[in-house]
């Protein structure tokens, strides 16, 4: 009796149909997708609808990528402040179903590229097509909106205010952007990126780092770091909310400088570009200054609800501290009020903004102890200057 021919396994529908059965943790050898680029639209999200709501655990990766692809707008973009891990209900999928029609989308709070990624990655472990063509779709929306003429990236499209349209480095806009746009370059989990579309990452990429190099403020000629956000015409800082006046913004500053840390080769301007910003950082560290959070009477606000109140408290063996804003003219710190008012001090910012927005941390302390140092050792062994 002949033998029977082997059967023929269809490998990628084999996974898919795993990925289906198992979680992700499985799938992955341990690893769920990472979320945590998603966390500062899921606490917006939960800041207007609150937590007492179906989610997703973080393996459930499989239905996390469906309302990825859910979510997304027939053009390409993503709305805003989402949650990914929400369960829709009947409701919820025939609001989202409604809203692909919508156009643009929002690089605010991390937004686009966060999908994009997370979309690889769900191709890569399950071999479904629908995330991969999401993550064509949302790659293309980036390339598309890239800002002609300087190449950073804008806060929405369309712009809705007046700050919208500006080139935007708050909330790691243009240097998440860009993070990822390498990543494409060079991981294999982006191995369906057609030839086409990496010149185009190419070129964006050379185009987003000549904007870093750019547009780092100087003072009296001596480059320092990045404003929020700038005028598309004009190169210069601009104002976002009333809050943000234009100044120097610290946190936002430490994602570029960490960005430009990650280029395995770097020019000697990017490495003028650090170094000069590191300088900066720890010639404006506010010392023997503690930001202290404590419990006080609960009180609801249009957009949070809080139970805490926050000081500054003298205190000689505090860490370092920087303002989340500093003047453009001489890095002293700048504080405002809601209306857009400067004030002096800490306690002259009304509580709702005390507790409802971040106006002193610790953001480059790690780049001072630690990962600044190392790319020094890095630089030094491969002889770059």
């Amino acid at each position: 009796m002949a033998a029977r021919p082997a059967a023929r396994v269809n490998v990628r529908r084999l996974a898919a149909l795993l990925w289906i059965a198992l979680p992700c943790a499985v799938m992955a050898q341990g690893q769920d997708i990472p979320l945590r680029g998603f966390q500062d639209g899921i606490n917006h999200w939960q800041s207007g609808h609150g937590t007492d709501y179906p989610r997703y655990a973080p393996d459930q990766c499989r239905q996390i990528a469906d309302n990825l692809v859910a979510l997304q707008r027939r053009g390409g973009g993503w709305a805003v402040n989402q949650d990914p891990q929400r369960i829709l209900d009947d409701a919820a999928k025939a609001q989202v179903l409604a809203d692909q029609a919508t156009p643009g989308g929002s690089f605010d709070n991390r937004n686009i590229y966060t999908q994009v990624s997370y979309l690889a990655d769900a191709f890569a472990r399950s071999g479904d097509a629908r995330y991969r063509d999401a993550a064509v779709r949302g790659l293309d929306f980036i390339l598309a909106e890239q800002i002609p003429g300087c190449g950073g990236w804008p806060h929405s499209v369309p712009s809705r205010t007046s700050y919208h349209g500006h080139i935007t480095f708050a909330d790691d806009v243009t240097s998440g952007v860009l993070t990822t746009l390498r990543r494409i370059q060079r991981e294999a989990v982006f191995g369906f990126i057609t030839a086409d579309q990496r010149a185009r990452v190419d070129a964006a990429v050379t185009a987003g780092d000549a904007c870093l190099l750019r547009l780092q403020v100087r003072q009296d000629g001596v480059p320092t770091i990045w404003a929020g956000q700038y005028d598309r015409t004009t190169l210069q800082p601009a104002q976002g909310r009333k809050f943000e006046l234009p100044a120097l913004v610290t946190d936002e500053s430490v994602g570029v400088v960490r960005y430009l840390m990650s280029i395995p080769d770097p020019s000697p301007e990017v490495v003028t570009s650090v170094n000069a910003a590191m300088a900066w950082f720890q010639a404006h560290a506010l010392t023997g200054w503690r930001l202290e959070t404590f419990e006080t009477t609960p009180e609801q606000f249009a957009f949070h609800r809080t139970t805490v109140d926050r000081r500054l408290v003298a205190d000689a063996g505090a860490p370092l501290l920087w303002g989340r804003f500093h003047e453009l003219h001489d890095s002293s710190v700048l504080l405002a009020n809601r209306e857009g008012e400067r004030v002096a001090t800490f306690d002259d910012i009304p509580r709702e903004r005390r507790t409802g927005y971040h106006w002193y941390g610790t953001w480059p302390q790690a780049l001072i102890t630690t990962e600044y140092p190392r790319w020094q050792q890095r630089l030094a062994r491969t002889g770059a200057r």
